[in-house]
């Protein structure tokens, strides 16, 4: 006779044929079939279904916000790109977005872990919400030092192949820029994310809706300022001595151990330490390539530079709401490993975007953020950087359907990635959002470069207006 604790613990045996089934035994209670609009009025994220306007408001106005800082990122962009240090260092092109990445990564996922742990009443006790902080940030700052050190390493290699010379001193500076920037932004931007998710949880507003906005509100503008003028720095200094960048890079590998240590010590971030990393590592080369992109398109297209961290920066932003609002329903539904009833591993795209899920009014809403958000920011930008609104319509239109385009992959792939990993018993709150950024980072820069060149073929390229 087989026991219950066989039952519940024994592994599961699937197939590709079963992989979007739900298949129950025998002595299972028959499924509750529901209609297509009854499921969009199944509650996605928290204990109670938000009414749509709730959610509206709370993600509208930290999406604005973050929106302003993707204009600042892209303005700062086009400011510094005559620099010394970018003029004759191109491999700190393919840095920006891939730290960029890295940090929107880092923040990101602290911000949807607590934001679960928010959600599922876990931050009632003072000591324990001490303890999820200081174990979070020391994880999120031994991530930044790996990671920053991996993606320089990376953007060494690639000007090596391109430039096919190699130079010291600048592998010095790449490295210490990275790593400087990556673990600083992270530090002070994960205080400011952790006081908005411990507030709105306060103030009973959802924080999943909120956090992840916030956590690229000024992320970007901070990166891209903090790499510059660090970078810049360290130019100038490298001509005389290369002590500042050894002494720099010495102390925060010095400090590594120690948060190693803390992070090991916390029962909340122990797993992650280990288990963490495929994800933050494989979207590192995966922005790699959009900053390969990036490297490429400055000098063939002006202006790309200053609209590629809007359209990156807003995609991410809002396939990271909703995979974090997915994750959350998952945590709170099902038990990993096991799909909640009525949900699909694989989805027909405009069942997940516009009509038939519980994902599809949340879909809707982004969709329509994008549009108007898009619109807005490319006005203001275009604004600031010309000193007049110099856009055409052909520009106009063709950036709107690229941007569309790809949150509209994102949101689709969110829906399947999020499901996937909590089908194979591993954390979304860790292990989607880094792939979704920057899958966003590549399919922004991508779709964004061929709107340049499709305008540049017709003779209508940003720009040729202007006096």
């Amino acid at each position: 006779m087989k026991s219950n604790t066989d039952e519940i613990g024994g592994q599961d045996n699937y197939t590709m044929a079963s992989i979007n089934s739900n298949e129950k035994s025998p002595g299972d209670p028959p499924d509750k079939k529901l209609a297509e609009a009854d499921a969009e009025k199944q509650p996605l994220s928290g204990k109670k279904e938000e009414r749509w306007w709730t959610t509206l408001m709370q993600v509208a106005v930290p999406f604005f916000i973050a929106g302003c800082g993707t204009i600042g990122a892209g303005l700062v962009l086009g400011h510094v790109k005559e620099w010394d240090v970018f003029v004759n260092v191109s491999a700190i092109f393919v840095l920006v977005p891939s730290l960029s990445g890295l940090k929107g990564n880092l923040d990101m996922c602290l911000a949807s872990r607590l934001s679960t742990q928010a959600n599922l009443g876990n931050m009632s006790s003072t000591r324990e919400v001490i303890s999820m902080v200081v174990g979070n940030i020391s994880l999120v700052q031994v991530q930044a030092i790996v990671a920053a050190t991996v993606v320089s390493i990376f953007a060494i290699i690639v000007n090596i192949i391109t430039d096919r010379a190699i130079n010291g001193s600048y592998v010095l500076l790449l490295i210490a820029s990275a790593v400087f920037t990556a673990t600083t932004t992270c530090f002070v931007l994960d205080f400011v994310m952790v006081m908005v998710i411990y507030g709105s949880h306060k103030f009973k507003v959802n924080p999943d809706n909120v956090a992840t906005p916030l956590a690229a509100s000024i992320g970007d503008i901070v990166s891209n300022t903090v790499l510059a003028v660090t970078a810049e720095y360290m130019y100038e200094q490298i001509q005389i001595s290369l002590w500042q960048p050894i002494a720099l890079m010495c102390v925060y590998y010095s400090l590594l151990p120690l948060w190693v240590f803390i992070v090991w010590r916390n029962k909340y971030t122990k797993k992650v330490l280990t288990s963490g990393w495929t994800p933050v590592i494989s979207a590192l080369f995966i922005s790699g390539i959009g900053g390969i992109v990036l490297d490429k398109a400055v000098d063939s297209y002006p202006g790309y530079e200053v609209f590629q961290p809007i359209v990156n920066g807003i995609g991410g932003n809002l396939v990271c709401v909703q995979s974090s609002r997915l994750a959350t329903h998952l945590h709170q539904t099902a038990i990993p490993g096991e799909l909640p009833e009525n949900t699909r591993l694989i989805e027909w795209p405009w069942r997940t975007l516009f009509y038939g899920t519980k994902a599809a009014k949340v879909a809707r809403m982004l969709l329509v953020l994008a549009l108007f958000g898009q619109i807005i920011f490319m006005v203001v930008a275009d604004f600031v950087y010309q000193g007049a609104v110099t856009l055409q319509v052909p520009f106009g239109i063709t950036y709107l359907l690229c941007s569309l385009l790809q949150v509209m992959v994102l949101l689709y792939l969110a829906y399947m990635l999020v499901h996937l990993m909590w089908k194979k018993k591993k954390d979304p709150d860790n292990a989607a959002i880094p792939y979704l950024t920057a899958l966003g980072d590549l399919l922004g820069s991508v779709f964004l470069g061929l709107t340049f060149v499709i305008l540049s073929i017709f003779g209508m390229q940003y720009g040729n207006n202007v006096l």
